[in-house]
């Protein structure tokens, strides 16, 4: 009996002894700032760098995290990000060698509401515990995210029944400025679309409480509109608007469209003297290229939710 009632209580000490060794899931609430890049038409894949540095914008994000094992874990967040883009300064100095881009003049911005669910792999597993999380990790990132969107320009200078008018920033999907809703023409771009965010990072435990991280993550979009950008020039004519006309074809204004003031005069007549017979011929957006995309840096501090906390039973 005595024999009977210590293997008992060894195999009932072996399962506890395994129990405890199993991680114990936790979760996190974090926020975070950072900066935005974009990638497409007026901001070219083919020069990376420059589109990368050349107009950041800003990010902020909430996000929750939700750690399933020492490595694994699911995140849903909100970001707003803003990004921007301007033949003008992009191609200010190189009018010569990018002469389409400088006298298209065009430019925008746009600000992005992203929601996404990624799944990261922490590459230094933590230990059972929220408590024993490793002090530094490098981690990957990949999912879906949803991205509603709407870009915006400024008016020309003087736009408007009035000679003085100050410039103002209006949406430009309702003006369909490549001819969009009018017949013949594509249907108007959904302000709705899908991003594919994939990214690194690395996490730092401040305490027992927080962690900070710092992460970059590129989106791929299904929008080649981000920018308003995409097609051909369409028929004045078919437009129905004039500000719709206005914000279709900057080539022939004389000042930068986004800064409202310059002299683009003789940056025109080098553009112009180098594409020579096809000037007249140079189109609107870039048929063919990948889709628009963006980029974000984020740094973030996370709050650790602290677990149930399990009362011994009262005997």
């Amino acid at each position: 009996m005595t024999a009977l009632l210590l293997g008992g209580n060894a195999q009932e000490g072996f399962a506890q002894r395994q129990v405890n060794k199993q991680f114990l899931p936790y979760s996190k609430v974090g926020i975070g700032v950072g900066s935005a890049h974009y990638y497409g038409d007026l901001a070219g894949y083919r020069k990376i760098l420059k589109s990368t540095f050349i107009m950041p914008r800003w990010n902020v994000g909430l996000a929750y995290t939700r750690q399933f094992t020492p490595n694994f874990a699911a995140r849903a967040s909100f970001t707003w990000a803003r990004i921007s883009g301007d033949d003008y300064t992009f191609n200010r100095n190189d009018a010569g060698s990018s002469p389409v881009q400088y006298l298209r003049n065009l430019h925008f911005r746009n600000d992005l509401k992203e929601f996404a669910i990624t799944g990261i792999y922490q590459i230094i597993g933590d230990g059972r515990t929220s408590n024993q999380r490793v002090k530094l990790s490098p981690y990957l990132f990949g999912g879906l995210g949803l991205l509603a969107h709407s870009p915006e320009a400024r008016t020309p200078v003087g736009a408007g029944t009035q000679p003085d008018q100050p410039q103002q920033w209006v949406k430009l999907q309702p003006l369909g400025t490549e001819g969009q809703g009018q017949p013949g023409y594509p249907k108007p771009y959904s302000l709705v679309t899908l991003a594919i965010p994939v990214g690194i990072g690395v996490r730092y435990k401040l305490n027992e409480n927080f962690d900070l991280a710092a992460e970059i993550g590129y989106r791929y979009t299904f929008s080649d509109y981000l920018d308003d950008v995409g097609g051909a020039y369409p028929n004045p004519a078919d437009l129905q608007s004039q500000l719709a006309k206005d914000l279709s074809n900057r080539s022939g204004e004389p000042i930068p469209a986004r800064k409202g003031k310059g002299d683009r005069t003789a940056g025109i007549a080098q553009a112009t003297a180098a594409l020579g017979s096809t000037a007249a011929e140079s189109g609107r957006g870039a048929k063919g290229m990948l889709q628009d995309s963006y980029l974000l840096t984020s740094f973030q501090i996370h709050y650790i939710i602290p677990g149930r906390i399990k009362c011994p039973p009262i005997k």
